[in-house]
């Protein structure tokens, strides 16, 4: 079975007096402090989480 392709994604923005809906993003991703790394699967939903939310985090290579 070949390896899951991952992706390291860096919180950079602070969920202060952000929508909801954004502060929920950022903890389904598992982020919930400034400058914390997080490694996930690289899928389309969480593709897409980050494209919600590309002020408050970046990818990390």
């Amino acid at each position: 079975m070949a390896a899951a392709k991952t992706i390291k994604i860096k919180q950079v923005g602070s969920p202060i007096r952000r929508p909801e809906s954004q502060r929920k993003i950022l903890i389904g991703l598992g982020l919930n402090k400034m400058h914390k790394v997080v490694e996930r699967q690289d899928t389309p939903e969480v593709r897409g989480a980050i494209a919600k939310i590309p002020h408050l985090v970046e990818v990390v290579d």
